[in-house]
């Protein structure tokens, strides 16, 4: 995650279902509906193995959140870690998971995803044009767990060019904070980037990543990475296997006969229009994260679309088809959370900003609460928990920075030293002051207690000791930092005025409840037995990973294994 992909101009045909030419039949062997990393990855799956398949894609765009995202994936013992030199193995993998997950998620689960998901990703790079680098350092989220380790185990997709996908580029789902056209730029590269005022390596690190642009441009390519290089590459991967992905094209109701899932009753135009599947329907649309009903039945609040960066269609559908035709469902009450700051027109999900030295997070008490550099999910779950457990004071959390951090640091997209905009002023979310009691004021916290607590943290930055929450007590929370700050690179004291407050809601990435799925990633019922004719991948099935999060890119690594593993499941029945 950090930063995002090019925003190309909308020239496409509106009108255009299919965006592979070639007839819509009315039946298929397989029907895969979504087209984000789960859906596109079942489809190639299944078309390798001799079937016939289509995508069915209710945006106007392909490629769901995975386009939004940073297009990282966390995936144990696949072939380009090990390539690296990471000392991974199968039984240290396992380990590791199940410390993470706990008892929640059958262990058949777990298994199926630690062993299918290394052949999943040789797949991928036999079959499409992708191919990915080890994310070296970027640590799992809980190192210091049995089996974690600190050099990490995700990797990231080396670039693509986009005009190989002709006008097809034109439909790649929009970006939620788009880079600047001029340079070519990995999530890895971010950590830098965010110092590169301050910082060397950070400086070459943006001279390198322009000149890789430019590069580029002289070869006439429109380079992409992360996400939208991710659902590029297996775009281009459907497009030489002759895949069709239908887009304007949402899911309206699963048919069901006597023998099970037949097809999908799908929409086209305002027409619904039955598709029928000879041998199963994958369902792999997302998560319900910008459905204000179900999240405000199945979430705990204050909950607000408003504050996920999944993808706007991402409403369920594929979730209630689910559980309308007897689907059991779990872990609706979770979603993949981080602090993300309300910022009008689009949030902005705080990655790097929590980790740097000279910030800290307050209550509505003016009381530090949690390890600000800790998992971005479960810093939303403490947010949530304790909000629960006295009156209301962890939601919304204040970020207090000084001077010296705005100096120093990119923020979202504002370079270090460069104002922030008026309109995050206008609408509430960033406060600024001369004085903390000022602040204070701004924020509606006491004045006396968020002085102590600045006073508090400067000592433990100047000692190098986090007493309280022990921030910086691992690599994962020494990686987006400032190695420059000594004795603790995620520790410095707010000392220069002025001070700013930037306001953080319990915001996602997307949902992570859904179809519960078991080993195979059949759909089962609330006893226990299973769907015929229906598989469930991604966002729209339970997760793998419980109510927690192994590390970066566990949201994609999930969700192609479990897509692969369903179109091989149909292939072998």
């Amino acid at each position: 995650m950090g930063c995002f992909p090019l925003k190309f101009p909308n020239t496409r045909n509106e009108q255009v279902l299919a965006s592979f030419p070639g007839q819509q039949l009315d039946e298929y062997d397989v029907i895969v509906v979504g087209s984000g990393a789960a859906g596109m990855t079942a489809a190639l799956t299944a078309k390798k193995r001799g079937l016939n398949v289509v995508i069915v894609e209710k945006s106007k765009y392909f490629g769901g959140s995975t386009a939004r995202s940073g297009g990282v994936i966390w995936l144990p013992n696949n072939s380009v870690i090990l390539g690296a030199g990471v000392p991974d193995s199968p039984e240290q993998a396992a380990t590791y998971l199940s410390q993470v997950v706990g008892p929640d998620v059958p262990i058949e689960r777990q298994q199926a995803f630690l062993e299918q998901g290394p052949k999943m990703l040789d797949f991928v790079m036999d079959n499409s044009p992708l191919r990915f680098r080890f994310l070296k350092n970027y640590s799992d989220y809980y190192p210091n767990l049995p089996g974690g380790l600190n050099i990490g185990r995700s990797i990231e997709p080396v670039q693509v060019d986009a005009n190989r996908l002709g006008t097809e580029k034109h439909n790649i789902n929009w970006p939620y904070m788009p880079i600047p056209s001029a340079t070519v730029i990995y999530t890895a590269d971010y950590k830098w980037l965010s110092l590169a005022g301050v910082n060397i390596k950070g400086l070459a690190t943006a001279v390198k990543c322009a000149i890789a642009a430019l590069k580029a441009a002289t070869l006439g390519q429109k380079p992409l990475t992360m996400g939208a290089g991710l659902v590029t590459g297996l775009r281009l991967g459907l497009m030489d296997a002759e895949v069709a992905v239908w887009l304007n094209s949402p899911l309206v109701d699963l048919v069901q006969d006597v023998d099970g899932i037949s097809g999908v009753v799908i929409e086209q135009s305002g027409v619904r229009r039955t598709i029928h599947a000879r041998k199963g329907v994958i369902i792999g649309s997302g998560g319900f994260e910008h459905n204000a009903e179900m999240r405000d039945n199945y979430q705990q609040q204050p909950i607000n679309t408003n504050w996920s960066v999944g993808s706007k269609d991402n409403t369920g559908d594929g979730i209630r088809a689910g559980a309308k035709i007897g689907a059991a469902l779990n872990l609706m009450d979770d979603s993949w959370w981080g602090p993300t700051i309300p910022v009008p027109g689009e949030p902005y999900f705080c990655l790097s900003e929590r980790s740097l030295p000279g910030g800290l997070f307050v209550n509505k008490h003016g009381k530090r609460f949690v390890n600000e550099a800790g998992p971005y999910c479960e810093v939303v779950h403490i947010m949530y928990k304790q909000d629960r457990s006295d009156d209301g004071s962890e939601i919304p959390t204040w970020m207090i920075v000084d001077q010296r951090y705005r100096n120093r640091y990119l923020f979202k997209d504002v370079p270090g030293g460069f104002p922030i905009p008026k309109l995050w002023y206008e609408s509430g979310v960033v406060k600024r002051a001369k004085t903390l009691q000022e602040l204070a004021q701004d924020i509606n916290v006491p004045a006396d207690t968020l002085q102590a607590t600045v006073m508090r943290f400067n000592g433990h930055a100047k000692n190098g000791v986090d007493e309280d929450f022990g921030r910086g007590n691992n690599m994962y929370d020494r990686f987006y930092t400032d190695p420059a700050v000594k004795p603790n690179p995620c520790l410095a004291p707010l000392e220069k005025s002025p001070f700013y407050a930037f306001k953080m809601a319990p915001g996602d990435l997307g949902t992570k409840g859904g179809i519960v799925t078991d080993a195979k990633a059949r759909a089962l019922r609330s006893d226990g037995t299973v769907i015929k004719g229906l598989w469930a991948a991604g966002n729209a099935s339970s997760a793998v990973m419980g109510n927690s999060y192994a590390g970066p890119g566990s949201t994609l690594g999930p969700a192609m294994t479990f897509g692969y593993i369903a179109a091989n499941n149909i292939a072998d029945s």
